[in-house]
């Protein structure tokens, strides 16, 4: 039997050189198209479990809305993101039951392709955890940070080269867990089959720059799995400060795109 061309993402999750345990979550429902990536915030109680509990929220709600979702593109980018505020009353319900987790967040990334009439790729997302479009070489960041710093450089109160340099331009503006209301940020965009699309965790975008994300995918060819693995590797060569998550998708085949191209859902840790 001929297998079917469709959008696969590929994902790999490494705790890196420095960072002692992986408050980092992903999920690769290929089989619903979608994706996601979430990252606890570290320094605070259960980040890691809050990271859990939005990927596990999401999936579940997806595999439920994927007919919803397919059938009526217009509304995609908006269903993702009542799932993510949902995934977020979820997170606020196990602090009020467990206090002790007070101050527990993650930030979020999820996406869905919607096929026809066109793909089109739609985003949901909270915090700095990254969406991507890699289209004939050039690298287009698809989310905005949810940061201090870029909150800063929006206002043109300081500018990039003192972003890069700022202390504390990790410091989250928004992120699940952080309020008891939160509204994500909302994309859709149109793509082309011959377009890659990456997720990652800022663990990946703290070692590598735009110019080194898009060097590896142009190396790649196209092909989910090597994009993946060499860009983890890659941060983790640059020195692995943090967790780093990535998924890459692309429009192929499962045995083109690797063994790893079944739905996965990393156990808990």
């Amino acid at each position: 039997m001929k297998e079917t061309t469709r959008w696969i993402g590929v994902g790999r999750t490494d705790t890196g050189h420095v960072r002692q345990s992986n408050q980092d979550v992903f999920a690769a429902i290929n089989s619903c198209n979608f994706w996601i990536v979430a990252d606890g915030m570290g320094g605070h109680p259960g980040g890691d479990f809050a990271a859990r509990i939005a990927v596990d929220v999401a999936t579940e709600r997806v595999k439920e809305l994927v007919t919803a979702i397919n059938n009526s593109p217009e509304t995609a980018a908006n269903i993702l993101g009542k799932i993510l505020i949902e995934a977020n009353r979820v997170i606020h319900e196990n602090v009020r039951a467990e206090p002790s987790l007070k101050g527990m967040g993650t930030t979020v990334v999820a996406m869905t392709i919607t096929p026809a009439p066109t793909p089109v790729a739609h985003i949901a997302h909270l915090g700095d955890s990254r969406a991507y479009r890699f289209r004939t070489g050039a690298l287009t960041q698809l989310t905005r940070d949810h940061t201090l710093v870029a909150m800063l450089l929006q206002r043109g109160l300081i500018n990039e080269a003192t972003a890069r340099a700022y202390p504390d331009r990790h410091i989250l503006a928004k992120g699940l867990g952080m309020e008891s209301e939160m509204e994500p940020e909302l994309t859709s965009v149109p793509l082309t089959n011959e377009d890659l699309l990456v997720l990652c965790s800022d663990g990946l975008t703290k070692m590598l720059d735009d110019a080194d994300i898009a060097s590896i995918l142009t190396t790649a060819d196209g092909n989910p799995c090597r994009a993946c693995h060499d860009l983890v590797e890659l941060a983790l060569s640059r020195g692995g400060e943090d967790n780093v998550t990535v998924i890459v998708c692309a429009y192929t085949t499962p045995t083109k795109a690797g063994s790893l191209a079944v739905d996965k859902t990393p156990p808990a840790r």
